[in-house]
Formats: C-alpha cells, structure tokens, sequence
C-alpha cells in the first residue's frame, strides 16, 4: 500500500533541523502502519516501542530524563541496538505517558541526532496538551484516512 504522507516522512528524514516528530490522526487511519512502513523501507533498523498499558515505559520515563539511560530502556524494551545514525525509534500510543512525550524535549535539544516519530490519536494527544506538551521542540504530521486516490491504488496494486 502506498500512503502520500510517506514523501513527507522522506523530507523530514532529511532535514537539517530535525525535530522528534509526532503523528496525528482519529484511531484507525494507519499511524502505526505509517510509522512501522517509513521504518522498514527508510532505515536500517526500528525499535517499536507501544506505550499502551506498558508499565516498564512508564517506570523508565518517571525517573528523570537521562536520555542515555532512556535509551538504554528502549534498546531492552525494543530487542533493538538502537545507533542514531541508521535506527528510527517508534513511539507509539505516546499520549498513555505524558512524561515520554516531555522527554521528546530533550530529545530536540540535548540528542536530536536520533530520529523518533512518535504516534497517538488525536483525542488522546489533546488531553496532554497542557501537561508540559513540548511546544516548539516537535513537528507534527496529520494523518486522515486514505484519500481516495490511496484508496484506489491500493485496489488496483491487489
């Protein structure tokens, strides 16, 4: 299947001024599928990571934000050798821990070599918006059901 918004994953990959990248959208518009596909064709390697009802990520962002420790955490949670230069982290369903979406922060500032797109639904997402939401220090990309365009190729590529 092939989803437009790939291209613009493609650029942000690229950039320069990279930024921890989360993805929007209602349930069951294909973030996770999105996420998981730009991985496994864009990188060499992808550490998934969900965060629904996952209490060793809850445990690993309530300390401090360590990042080297974090990722540590993630590299156990994930079976992934998480390296900055050839991994794509996916976090995904970030709104259930609002201090891993604060850590996306420090991520931006202190270690913005790793690339992360994280993923959650647009309701779950708003809730945490007024708790220590990093403003400034993610990009967002809004992700709607398959267009119908999308739609009919991937009727035809069946």
């Amino acid at each position: 299947m092939y989803r437009k918004k790939i291209e613009e994953l493609k650029q942000w990959k690229k950039s320069k001024n990279r930024k921890p990248l989360i993805i929007r959208g209602a349930r069951q518009v294909g973030k996770t599928w999105l996420m998981k596909e730009f991985g496994k064709k864009y990188y060499e390697k992808c550490a998934y990571i969900n965060f629904d009802d996952n209490t060793r990520m809850k445990k690993l962002f309530e300390e401090d934000f360590d990042l080297e420790r974090i990722i540590q955490g993630l590299k156990i949670e994930s079976g992934v050798n998480i390296e900055a230069e050839n991994t794509l982290i996916i976090l995904d369903e970030i709104q259930e821990e609002p201090k891993a979406m604060k850590a996306l922060k420090y991520f931006c500032e202190n270690a913005n070599e790793y690339h992360i797109i994280s993923a959650g639904s647009l309701l779950g997402v708003a809730i945490h918006e007024n708790s220590s939401f990093p403003v400034g220090k993610v990009e967002f990309l809004d992700l709607a059901p398959l267009s119908f365009l999308e739609f009919m190729e991937a009727i035809r590529r069946k």
